[in-house]
């Protein structure tokens, strides 16, 4: 496991202690867990836009010609 050292303002990182002693753990497991949290959020966005990307290459539906505001915004009802 690396070590990674950082910069943070004062008042943020008593904050963070004070929330960590009240959920009995530390500053370190915080910053641990809100990266798995980030890596595996960006991860799944990425994976989502790549199946979006994937069905779109798929589709046989094809516009012709643009669509205007209003056609965009119409309702039918």
């Amino acid at each position: 496991m690396a070590n990674l050292t950082l910069s943070v303002d004062d008042d943020i990182l008593q904050k963070a202690r004070e929330a960590a002693v009240r959920d009995h753990t530390s500053v370190n497991a915080l910053v641990r867990d809100y990266l798995i949290r980030y890596v595996d959020a960006k991860s799944r966005r990425l994976e989502a836009i790549e199946a979006l990307d994937a069905l779109a290459a798929r589709s046989t539906s094809r516009s012709t010609e643009a669509w205007s505001r209003d056609e965009l915004h119409l309702r039918q009802g």
